[in-house]
């Protein structure tokens, strides 16, 4: 009986280190790999570039603290304070030699090309840069979308707010724009790009000259303005003799064109590119018979590129903010928020 009892024991015994061995053998089950979304990317590229037409002047210009400030209806604003001190500041040290060379830098290592180039004849500073203090320490910046969604701005600031310890407030957007936004009295400097808008704004009385400077309009970078749409360019584009002849090109075949429609510098560039047969202006009126191809956007620079992208449409756009979008489009596109 007890011999009996020892067998089952043993048989029991070795039922279990069984079991846990045939546990321990039993493979993990797998879990299936997430499937990952393909990385969006630009489906636009640059078709035309490089014309004469298409260079693109970018100025710096002080807000005069005792100019007349509108708001948009016309109506006399008040109590506007200038920060005159801060926005010499910012000026003196984008046209330093460490200034200009931030410029010249930005994007060379990314794109291995220049973003924008300094003007052989800029009015370059050597001025003290004074540093902030409590009151002088805001500079508001209104300046357009190009210089801000193409990073420039973002990257050569820190080293400005860094080293003289002031905080740069950017107001983005059309040249137009940014310059209303001035006349407000809302700026204490522009940063722009359209010479006959920003010698209005000088003839206006808006602006005025910074110590050491010959003139109130100080221009100092540029790049170029490009022509861009799909890769199967159906007007022929790239093959036109030059860019006025490729927007013939695309208004005769009627194929959707995307305009910034605000009043930007990019947008002015873009009108006097147009046929004058067309007729086509700033005013809605002038386009109203070719809204089945021509779309005024009236927006920024990065909004445009994604709706030229989305609809497969032609674009003027500057060469900074199209190569930072082709770079990384999606990390482009969620910097637009």
């Amino acid at each position: 009986m007890k011999r009996t009892r020892r067998i089952i024991a043993l048989l029991m015994a070795f039922a279990i280190i069984f079991s846990f061995a045939a546990c321990a053998k039993k493979p993990a089950e797998e879990k299936p790999e997430e499937s990952k979304a393909p990385e969006k990317k630009l489906s636009l590229e640059i078709l035309k570039e490089e014309d004469e037409a298409m260079i693109n002047n970018y100025s710096v210009i002080a807000v005069n603290a005792k100019a007349k400030w509108v708001d948009a209806d016309g109506k006399a604003v008040a109590d506007v304070k200038i920060n005159t001190a801060g926005a010499d500041a910012f000026i003196n040290w984008l046209l330093s030699e460490e200034g200009l060379t931030a410029v010249a830098a930005y994007g060379k290592e990314t794109y291995g090309e220049n973003l924008f180039t300094v003007k052989e004849d800029t009015p370059k500073s050597k001025a003290e840069i004074a540093k902030a203090t409590e009151e002088t320490k805001t500079i508001r910046l209104s300046t357009t979308t190009s210089v801000n969604d193409s990073g420039l701005l973002g990257e050569i600031l820190k080293t400005f707010e860094t080293k003289y310890g002031y905080k740069v407030e950017v107001f983005s957007a059309g040249t137009g724009k940014s310059i209303a936004n001035a006349k407000m009295g809302n700026a204490d400097v522009i940063l722009v790009h359209s010479k006959s808008s920003e010698e209005d704004f000088i003839k206006a009385g808006y602006a005025r000259k910074v110590d050491g400077q010959k003139a109130e309009r100080l221009t100092f970078m540029y790049n170029y303005f490009v022509l861009v749409g799909p890769k199967a360019d159906p007007a022929g584009v790239k093959d036109a003799a030059d860019v006025k002849a490729a927007m013939a090109a695309i208004a005769e075949g009627k194929h959707k064109f995307i305009s910034r429609g605000d009043e930007s510098g990019t947008h002015k560039a873009e009108i006097k590119l147009w046929d004058e047969k067309l007729g086509i202006t700033t005013e809605a009126e002038s386009f109203k018979d070719y809204t089945d191809w021509y779309i005024s956007a009236n927006a920024g620079m990065g909004a445009c590129i994604k709706m030229a992208d989305e609809q497969g449409a032609y674009l003027l756009t500057d060469k900074a903010t199209f190569l930072t979008a082709s770079k990384n489009y999606e990390e482009f596109l969620a910097n637009l928020g």
